[in-house]
């Protein structure tokens, strides 16, 4: 059974930082509920990322930083209950000061989350592949860090440190951040929204350390093979909108299909059939083994 009622012979913080402990690049597709969870574990891939874009939007908001720290966690320990693979989730800003952060540590890391990043914006943040963002000052932004580091209970809970700098200030302020921010303990650097291919190798030659590469259609960063990226030197690759924008497109699709024949468009497989990539056989048997030990008592 894929979920946190089955049993889980290592934790996925371990799992986790085993794949980063393998050569080559670790990739998360995003996504922001347990159905898109599942679905990236069925496919294939050992993690996978909840996207703080689309656990606004699946509350009908934009990402403007209008959730609170319960609201992304409450979604994490969904996610992380709906997959054997670990996930890797998006903490946004620490929602406050030092003290905050050190209880959205020990939140996401009780729901089962194997790891997390946090970002040097100021709050309410925003996408960081939009305008108007701010960053916090550089002591700041390390003093977080170093909360975040000393609120961790398991050590192989991921620490990612993004920093939002180069859109307001420059690369080299950027590139600054992260390196100072794994001096202050933190495992692995995410310089958000670096805008050409240029940057992109930059980073993971001048960070003294694992380098996260945000793959975001649309946004900021060139789109390009992620084999590059790897031959780079990059360690995690997450896609965040990947979910995000097939459930758009795929729920467009069908609701104009139902607009222009006023039939329910067709799919595949039978109700059942569905159900059974959500658990239903593992399900029923355990109930048939709970009826049949009721019946021999």
């Amino acid at each position: 059974m894929s979920s946190a009622y089955a049993p889980q012979i290592e934790k996925t913080t371990a799992i986790l930082r085993r794949l980063l402990n393998e050569p080559g690049m670790l990739i998360a597709p995003g996504a922001y509920d347990g159905i898109g969870a599942r679905l990236v574990e069925q496919a294939g891939f050992s993690a996978v990322y909840m996207t703080g874009a689309g656990t606004s939007m699946a509350r009908g908001f934009p990402d403007f930083g209008l959730l609170g720290m319960s609201e992304m966690v409450d979604n994490a320990a969904v996610m992380a209950g709906s997959v054997a693979i670990p996930v890797i989730a998006d903490a946004d800003t620490g929602y406050g000061n030092e003290l905050n952060m050190t209880r959205t540590v020990r939140e996401y890391e009780a729901r089962g989350v194997a790891g997390i990043h946090i970002e040097d914006q100021v709050g309410p943040k925003r996408c960081g592949h939009l305008e108007g963002k701010e960053v916090i000052g550089r002591e700041a932004f390390l003093s977080k860090i170093k909360a975040a580091v000393a609120a961790r209970r398991d050590p192989n809970f991921l620490l990612i440190a993004r920093t939002d700098a180069r859109a307001m200030m420059s690369l080299d302020e950027a590139i600054w951040r992260a390196n100072a921010a794994l001096a202050a303990g933190a495992d692995m650097a995410f310089v958000e929204a670096v805008q050409s291919l240029e940057e992109v190798a930059a980073v993971p030659k001048q960070v003294h350390g694992p380098c996260l590469l945000n793959v975001v259609p649309g946004g900021r960063t060139p789109i390009f093979d992620l084999r590059e990226a790897e031959a780079m030197g990059y360690k995690l690759a997450i896609l965040p909108g990947l979910m995000l924008k097939a459930a758009i497109e795929a729920g467009d699709a069908a609701l104009a299909e139902l607009r222009a024949t006023h039939m329910a468009p067709r799919v595949n497989g039978t109700v059942a059939q569905i159900f059974q990539r959500f658990g239903a056989d593992e399900w029923d048997a355990l109930r048939r083994h709970f009826q049949a030990e009721a019946k021999s008592a």
